[in-house]
């Protein structure tokens, strides 16, 4: 095994040390027995904290992100760092990383640098087998579902109406569209069908807002997977498997515990994508570290227009949560990238591109102030190789705004690299009262109108076109009594319009709504637009073909 297969990233995880999990669960307040233990690096989190106790939520979102991504989870894990550095009481609270993209296109995502959670190739592989279950109680739905029709049909389910595909955590193109029952009598009935990435199932869903296992339990039993021939919702509980999906996610359902490089406490549960789902942790984690701990860092997917919008409208709604304070995540080449600089040359110096592409992260300080209403802080995530008049425009924009901003070096430093941004957030903490959660949009208002709410709101766009399709599903969901539930719209990171190429802040644009998806369980419809898809695709150089054993039988080439 030759040495340039071990990236930096995880040459610096071999230099520490992990620590027994049941040392960082004492860190926290947790005893063994409070504890189902994975080895000595990993453990379920098996006894319910005192949930009246609830420290401060601090949540981190970003700018929208160049194709390479902006380091928000390192940046995450070393606030979380430092907050411990300075003798508070913090948990970082993050998604598990989907292995479609582990394989694909990004490789790990367990943080970089000095600021990781460990065991990261656990994490970032099979873990404790959470999305193993999830996938397996979401296939176990279809298959019942299937031999439903199979065995006679009893709900008059209609096979051109159903709307649960099955599901994949593994980016594979080939399964987008599919034919199944192919073959004699006695192989199922004949009907197109097609798989979906794990991370975008209806259970990933469920999964990460339910708060309790009672909960968890209604959610899967009222989740919609078809409709009959006179257009009645079937749903989980009338297939009578809600309690063996139940058993397949026990195990999963408990927040998983592992450590920083520098010993502070994480909990990883969940992992949606923010572009195609909702992108949040599960609410448990959420709730667990609030009980825990004084500070609780969390971060939500890709830009703010999508994982921060997600995470107000969507979790906290739900969850009755309301971060104190929103760091977001900035860095130069993310607005040299929205300044319409190619991906391969931004390392090069271009204050021009920088002050262009700024306007997109004026767009989302302002969401974040004045839509959300909701006190803000800017990290800019510093690269080597930054150049100092371009963080000096940062700064000057964050001056103009009045907002605060903090250089952060946490990949290159640890926890020292964001001291200085732990110290400001305290600081905006306890000189604030504690904010009030500001949605976008009411429960009552008309779907149609959520849905502009957001995008003239929070994209800034002009307007929203509906193919026919979709503005007879919401006809059709409205009338069926589901008008009330939030709106998730899916559509791509890289732009605040549903176009990936529109970047910095385009104006005037229309987002096409082009499909419209019940997650009955999950409380929330999915609004499909642009060309996002729910199955991706492979690079032509997938990240799988750097991975690889040494001789060790060490994993590496994961970053």
């Amino acid at each position: 095994m030759t040495a340039s297969k071990i990236s930096y990233d995880e040459r610096i995880v071999r230099q520490y040390t992990m620590q027994d999990i049941r040392q960082i669960a004492q860190k926290i307040g947790l005893a063994e027995e409070d504890l189902s233990l994975y080895g000595n690096y990993k453990a379920k989190i098996t006894r319910q904290p005192d949930l009246s106790k609830k420290g401060h939520l601090i949540l981190l979102t970003a700018v929208n992100p160049t194709p390479a991504g902006e380091g928000k989870t390192t940046l995450c894990v070393g606030l979380n760092d430092a907050f411990n550095k300075l003798q508070q009481k913090s948990i970082v609270t993050i998604r598990q990383p989907s292995m479609g993209p582990v394989f694909g296109i990004k490789g790990g995502a367990a943080g970089g640098g000095k600021a990781q959670v460990v065991p990261m190739h656990d994490i970032n592989l099979h873990f404790t087998g959470d999305f193993h279950a999830i996938t397996s109680a979401h296939n176990l739905l279809a298959a019942i579902l299937d031999n439903h029709i199979y065995q006679g049909n009893e709900l008059n389910i209609d096979p051109k109406r159903i709307t649960w595909r099955r599901v994949l955590d593994m980016n594979d193109r080939q399964l987008r569209h599919i034919v199944n029952g192919l073959g004699g009598d006695k192989d199922g009935v004949c009907r197109q069908d097609g798989f979906d990435i794990t991370v975008t199932s209806e259970i990933m869903a469920v999964f990460c807002l339910a708060k309790d296992f009672a909960d968890l339990r209604q959610r899967l039993g009222r989740m919609v997977v078809a409709f009959s021939t006179d257009n009645q919702a079937i749903t989980c509980d009338d297939l009578q498997v809600t309690g063996a999906l139940c058993a397949l996610l026990r195990d999963a359902f408990k927040p998983n515990l592992v450590q920083s490089l520098e010993g502070s406490p994480a909990i990883i549960h969940g992992g949606p994508f923010a572009n195609i789902a909702h992108g949040c942790n599960s609410v448990m984690a959420t709730q667990y570290a609030l009980a825990l701990a004084d500070y609780t860092v969390t971060e939500a997917g890709f830009g703010a227009d999508l994982g921060a919008e997600k995470f107000i409208n969507i979790k906290c709604r739900s969850a009755d949560l309301c971060p104190d304070i929103v760091t977001l995540v900035v860095t130069t080449r993310s607005l040299k990238y929205n300044g319409g600089v190619a991906k391969e040359q931004l390392q090069e110096a271009n204050l021009a591109a920088l002050q262009k592409g700024s306007a997109n992260l004026r767009k989302h300080i302002e969401n974040i102030r004045d839509v959300f209403k909701l006190p803000c802080i800017v990290a800019l995530n510093h690269f080597e190789g930054d150049y100092e008049d371009e963080i000096e425009a940062i700064r000057q924009l964050c001056t103009e705004l009045g907002v605060a901003m903090s250089v952060c070096k946490a990949w290159e430093q640890g926890s020292a690299g964001a001291i200085d941004l732990a110290k400001q957030i305290m600081a905006m903490i306890e000189q604030q009262e504690k904010p009030s959660l500001s949605l976008s949009y009411a429960d009552e208002d008309a779907l149609k109108d959520k849905i502009n709410s957001i995008v003239c709101r929070v994209y800034g766009g002009q307007g929203v076109s509906y193919s026919r399709q979709a503005s007879q599903k919401i006809a059709q969901l409205e009338a069926q009594g589901f008008g009330h539930l939030p709106i998730c719209i899916a559509k791509t990171q890289y732009s605040l319009s549903d176009d990936k190429d529109e970047l910095g802040r385009p104006k005037g644009f229309t987002v096409g709504v082009n499909d419209i998806i019940l997650n009955a369980g999950a409380g929330f419809i999915v609004v499909m637009t642009g060309n996002v898809l729910r199955m991706p695709g492979l690079p032509k150089r997938p990240a799988a073909e750097k991975i690889d054993i040494d001789d060790n039988e060490d994993i590496v080439g994961l970053f």
